[in-house]
């Protein structure tokens, strides 16, 4: 691994992969890197088959459609991809490249993007033997294929978005849905809210998730009024419990980049504190900052052109109008 990089981007999801389109663009070699064994980040690994319904352009989008468009516009300037790789630390040379300890090997780069999301991530689980003992054999904390929970009946746990979501989603397969939440306020989207008590799925708030019964998988699931303790039977096929996620930065943390929380601090430019370490998408914090997957888009671009302007102070930031610059390459 001893060519140099222009930029290499750590974190392979849709900030990462138009960010990879973007330095392409402006001319630069590329290299992603991800922990990852597939690109796409969260939407991959967590929601393939879910909709996706605030991307500019498309009216809803499922989230491996996404991550294909997205991968097919990035590869178009051929950039290396690493995939099951680690960056643990990073010393510079004395010419200012960035020389990265991988867990495959050495990465030298110029400058360095990171669009991690949130971290390295996992669904937080129940964590209680009684449950863990139906972890895929009827108990799931994502979906990965829709075609999964066809004709099935199925217990969806959470008041956030992708409860709601899924909740919903299901409906095109699923025999009945039934939501159960241990509040009436629902963290999802307000629009969200608005679907789920206008649909067929059955909502029972103030309900929480006490036992999982049934040989050699779930066939039923006890839910518990948490008001008056009223305790239900209910027949499920599948239940998916969706607790949030754990994150951590890894060895992100040890970098000696200006932290708050889990995110990095960045400027307008997408500059962190380190000089040649750009950060966008979820993983950034800035006042007014939203984690949206369309704000990535806007922040990859930023970073991007920055660094251009970085690695030659001679580029200008602005790169052109893309339609007029493609339709030259095309013409030489």
């Amino acid at each position: 691994m001893d060519q140099v990089y222009d930029i290499t981007i750590i974190g392979g999801g849709p900030s990462g992969l138009f960010a990879a389109y973007y330095a392409g663009f402006r001319g630069l070699s590329v290299k992603i890197v991800d922990s990852q064994p597939d690109l796409g980040g969260q939407v991959t690994a967590l929601y393939p088959d879910k909709y996706i319904y605030d991307v500019a352009g498309f009216p809803k989008v499922l989230g491996k459609d996404l991550v294909t468009n997205l991968v097919e516009q990035a590869m178009q300037f051929h950039p290396a991809a690493f995939l099951n790789e680690e960056l643990r630390s990073f010393d510079r040379l004395p010419d200012q490249t960035f020389r990265f300890s991988g867990s495959s090997g050495e990465h030298l780069t110029r400058v360095v993007l990171i669009t991690a999301g949130i971290g390295a991530f996992t669904p937080k689980t129940y964590g209680r033997p009684e449950f863990d003992r139906y972890t895929d054999r009827g108990l799931f904390y994502a979906v990965r294929r829709k075609e999964d929970f066809r004709d099935k009946r199925v217990l969806v746990v959470g008041g956030g978005d992708s409860a709601l979501d899924w909740a919903l989603d299901l409906l095109e397969v699923a025999r009945h849905v039934t939501l159960v939440h241990r509040r009436d306020v629902f963290r999802a989207h307000v629009n969200s809210v608005k679907k789920l008590f206008d649909s067929p799925v059955t909502v029972k708030v103030f309900y929480e998730l006490t036992t999982l019964r049934g040989e050699p998988s779930v066939s039923e699931a006890v839910v518990v009024n948490n008001k008056t303790r009223a305790e239900e039977v209910l027949p499920v096929d599948a239940v998916l419990a969706f607790l949030g996620l754990v994150s951590n930065l890894g060895a992100i943390a040890t970098w000696g980049l200006a932290l708050e929380g889990d995110s990095i601090v960045v400027n307008t430019r997408m500059e962190t504190n380190v000089p040649g370490i750009y950060a966008a998408g979820d993983i950034v914090d800035y006042p007014g900052k939203l984690k949206l997957i369309v704000t990535g888009f806007g922040e990859a671009a930023t970073a991007v052109n920055n660094a251009a302007r970085y690695i030659n102070p001679e580029a200008s930031v602005f790169p052109g109008h893309s339609s007029a610059i493609m339709e030259k390459k095309g013409k030489a």
